[in-house]
């Protein structure tokens, strides 16, 4: 389990080229699958069909396959079943208009990160229109490969230097519900969590934050960062920074239990995504990448798996 500040909100002193210390020992260890923090495209096809509870988290979570759609003829379920069906028979030396035509489909799926995976282990002459691919998502798969995004700068790479064919997103967030209707209400929760998140575990993790986000022009400071974010007592202190303070937030109504049980609940599916890809390829080596917050909830919950070993962090990091 790699926890991982989210890319995009890091300071200036980032530049992705500082990602290959970590890049080189992550591939060492040699994974044999990538979990991201990503919702797959399936989930965001059914949330689009329920817009009274789903419409926020859609907009938020949820990128639109309507061009990838239009360009290969194939709706979300198609096209998911279309790439299962090409990598089932996947041969051992495709030609570029092969991995054009999966990565085409894998847009068209709601996978942009496996898409991302097909484009980079094109040689750059071969990223090229056709196959599915027109010039907009062509233009789209180029944007991408440099957004300060971890799927997109560690995963995605990762995978196609390790001769991987495609990521797993299993982000969850079918336990989303829209905020309250009463705008009183709303200003309730908001405060009640607010004030909860107000205590001293809380500032130590600020403190933290701003020390290893000075370092990060620095020639270690990324993987310093990591190894901060994987330390053994670093879920410990996210915990009692959130978690933990919102489950004895003392409003009437619970708004803390609230957040919790939907914290919780996101946690088990997310895990549960992981747990079936497990299942379904007995022998499995994944890696899962995570915003740090989750990473005691993986542990906890898969270590409670059968047939699931956890393997530390921290040696790799080193």
């Amino acid at each position: 389990m790699l926890g991982t500040p989210h890319l995009s909100n890091l300071s200036d002193g980032f530049k992705a080229e500082s990602l290959s210390p970590l890049l080189d020992r992550l591939a060492a260890w040699r994974p044999t699958a990538i979990a991201t923090e990503d919702m797959s495209g399936l989930q965001c096809d059914s949330l689009r069909r329920y817009p009274a509870r789903y419409a926020e988290t859609v907009k938020t979570y949820c990128w639109d396959p309507a061009p990838a759609a239009l360009a290969t003829g194939l709706d979300v379920p198609a096209a998911n079943a279309e790439a299962e069906r090409l990598l089932a028979a996947w041969p051992a030396r495709p030609t570029a208009a092969q991995r054009r035509r999966l990565a085409a489909v894998f847009l068209a799926a709601g996978e942009r990160g496996s898409a991302l995976v097909q484009w980079l282990r094109l040689a750059p002459g071969d990223r090229t229109a056709g196959d599915g691919l027109n010039d907009a998502l062509v233009a789209m798969l180029n944007r991408i490969k440099d957004r300060p995004n971890e799927t997109y700068l560690i995963s995605a790479p990762l995978a196609a230097r390790l001769g991987l064919e495609r990521l797993w997103s299993v982000d969850d967030h079918s336990a989303d519900t829209p905020d309250p209707a009463d705008p009183a209400e709303k200003k309730a929760y908001e405060e009640a969590v607010m004030a909860a998140w107000d205590n001293p575990a809380s500032t130590a993790r600020r403190a933290e934050d701003v020390r290893l986000g000075a370092a990060l022009d620095q020639p270690d400071g990324v993987l310093q960062m990591y190894r901060a974010y994987n330390a053994p007592g670093a879920p410990d202190v996210a915990y009692r920074s959130d978690f933990g303070a919102t489950l004895v937030e003392p409003s009437p109504q619970g708004y803390g239990r609230i957040y919790l049980g939907f914290w919780e609940t996101r946690n088990l599916r997310m895990v549960a995504n992981m747990r079936d890809v497990l299942g379904r390829y007995p022998g499995t080596r994944m890696l899962t990448i995570v915003g740090a917050a989750h990473k005691g909830y993986y542990e906890a919950y898969l270590d409670q798996m059968h047939d699931v070993r956890l393997v530390d962090p921290e040696p790799v990091l080193r």
